[in-house]
């Protein structure tokens, strides 16, 4: 069970939810529950959502794995329609269809399902609500919900580019495939990019190391598909240096979720 939320680094929150969820599910012992905490983004949790989902299908054990994204902007009073899914690699993910939450596994998709619940009479709906349905999908009980058979074109489309996740280094993790370059740019090349109000020119190379040492680069990084991966923007430098320069203070420090302009 791996649960994608903005409260994911508040112990409280966590331990209340693995306490409601440890109440629900047959066999604790058998599920283990990890979190990763997303910022108040749907861009940001769709984009760790689906990196997530790489490497589980890549490396792990997806027919045995649970994603509960949870990101709602409660635009609607009583919070964003529940769906679940079911990947055609056995993953099964759920959470509140708010904005881009599943826009980026929407094409893995293979099963989609409205599961009516009702929202009203919590200020936490993870723990109150949704750690009985995440209990339910790790107890294999999804065929006796009764679960209601829906289109993936009620998930929005991306259509822009934006800021997916920016790491511990102030590498910035761009939603941006590798193939949209070819054909425009050549390798060191100069890229004008646009976050916000601010503008920079990385230079266009095959790897971080392909650089010289303080230069801002852009390059296919390590996050998306293996064969078409997205790009990301990096300065390269020895962790000890102490001027801390990176992309991250480059852009002057943008958000995950933030547009990306190329200009």
């Amino acid at each position: 069970m791996i649960v994608i939320a903005d409260w994911g680094s508040d112990s409280l929150s966590k331990q209340e939810f693995i306490s409601a969820f440890t109440g629900f599910v047959k066999d604790p012992a058998a599920v283990r529950i990890d979190f990763v905490e997303s910022s108040p983004s749907s861009i940001h949790a769709g984009f760790l959502a689906a990196q997530i989902v790489e490497t589980e299908e890549r490396d792990s054990q997806p027919e045995d794995t649970v994603i509960f994204i949870n990101y709602d902007t409660r635009q609607q009073k009583e919070g964003a329609e529940l769906i679940i899914g079911r990947l055609s690699s056995g993953i099964y993910i759920f959470g509140p269809n708010a904005e881009y939450n599943f826009s980026f596994i929407k094409p893995k998709i293979d099963e989609l399902f409205n599961y009516q619940l009702e929202n009203t009479g919590t200020q936490f709906r993870s723990r109150d609500l949704y750690s009985r349905i995440g209990a339910h999908l790790a107890d294999e009980m999804e065929d006796e919900m009764d679960l209601e058979e829906a289109h993936t074109n009620i998930i929005p489309q991306l259509t822009e580019y934006f800021i997916g996740h920016i790491d511990n280094f102030g590498n910035i993790k761009t939603t941006i495939p590798y193939d949209y370059l070819k054909g425009k740019y050549e390798l060191n090349e100069k890229i004008k990019i646009k976050i916000n109000t601010t503008e920079k020119s990385p230079t266009f190379v095959n790897g971080l190391f392909q650089g010289t040492e303080g230069e801002l680069v852009i390059y296919p990084g390590s996050s998306g598909p293996k064969e078409n991966p997205y790009l990301e923007i990096s300065v390269w430098q020895h962790f000890n240096d102490e001027r801390q320069m990176n992309a991250l203070t480059a852009f002057n420090h943008p958000r995950p979720g933030m547009k990306i302009e190329l200009t």
